[in-house]
């Protein structure tokens, strides 16, 4: 009984952090948003400055051009989406942010005096996104995974990494995309590859072949990888049966 209060305890406490804007560092933007009859009236690039100005990475809607961090689990990333809220004497916005699970967890409302529609429009975004706090991922002890998937066990490995990363000495470091990530060595044959933050990104367990490593994403998909010209190279799933390269350069 003990057991199962401390596992609910877990599961709320994550459950808060999950809803917090600033606990991620990936929002993508939809290709267009709805409501606005002939344009986005430069609204895309105001909330791209907005929320870059606020240390967030912006990604497209195009997932085939996020970086592997945020393509290997989509629950890494927020959707901002920008709504017409206008009323008959003042140009108004919604800015909603919803999780992989397309639950709002954050709506912020703005508005203009300002009656021209692109400068007004402008503006209601800007009010709206005073309130809306800087990225800091690092005080986020848990990504929410999808429906339907538990989250704790992803604590208390994550937990564990933190304890092996702090341990290893001379830890290699690669980049991709502008992400850094962190080789931690488990074993002669197997190792982990770690975000900035500690999380877990995938475990690397060598084959019978030199320098060729199955992969296991904390997601429970699986891939191959294998090291060229120093670098790290890692097919991620798509969907349906492809992949795409990744490449992981050496620090």
């Amino acid at each position: 009984m003990k057991k199962l209060a401390i596992a609910f305890s877990m599961l709320s406490f994550t459950a808060i952090f999950a809803q917090k804007v600033s606990d991620y560092q990936y929002i993508s933007l939809p290709e267009k948003f709805e409501g606005f009859k002939d344009s986005n009236y430069g609204l895309d690039k105001a909330l791209i400055k907005s929320l870059n100005t606020k240390k967030y990475i912006v990604l497209p809607a195009n997932r085939n051009d996020w970086p592997a961090a945020a393509m290997q689990n989509s629950c890494n990333v927020l959707l901002a989406e920008v709504e017409n809220d206008s009323g008959m004497l003042r140009n108004k916005v919604i800015v909603k942010f919803k999780d992989c699970n397309n639950k709002v967890i954050a709506t912020q409302k703005g508005a203009s005096s300002i009656k021209e529609f692109e400068e007004g429009f402008q503006d209601a975004l800007k009010q709206a996104m005073t309130a809306v706090p800087a990225s800091n991922p690092i005080e986020n002890p848990a990504v929410q995974s999808p429906a339907g998937n538990n989250s704790v066990p992803e604590m208390m490995t994550k937990e564990v990494v933190s304890e092996v990363s702090g341990s290893a000495s001379g830890a290699e470091m690669y980049t991709n995309q502008g992400v850094k990530f962190q080789k931690v060595k488990l074993s002669a044959e197997q190792f982990i590859l770690t975000d900035q933050s500690s999380s877990p990104f995938a475990t690397f367990t060598a084959t019978t072949k030199k320098d060729v490593y199955r992969v296991k994403f904390r997601d429970g998909q699986s891939s191959i990888a294998y090291f060229e010209n120093g670098n790290l190279i890692v097919e991620m799933p798509l969907s349906g049966e492809s992949y795409l390269k990744q490449v992981f350069s050496k620090n």
